[in-house]
């Protein structure tokens, strides 16, 4: 097993495309389906808009989320 250490000390020797390559990769590595929290976001999104088409909620315009934010 290779030290974190000695690879983040390699790591930080390549050049910035490079690195945006091994974020990118290692962030995908992460990202594994999971069946229940998909069917729980299923859920949830059928929830909202089910509200929104009866009026309980709204929608906001994306400049006002984007502006809550800067």
């Amino acid at each position: 097993m290779t030290d974190p250490n000695a690879v983040l000390k390699e790591a930080l020797t390549l050049k910035p495309a490079q690195k945006a390559e091994l974020i990118d990769k290692l962030l995908s590595s992460l990202d594994k389906p999971d069946k229940d929290i998909d069917e729980l976001w299923a859920k949830e999104a059928e929830s909202r808009i089910d509200a929104y088409e009866k009026g309980k909620i709204k929608a906001v315009t994306l400049e006002r989320v984007l502006n809550k934010y800067r």
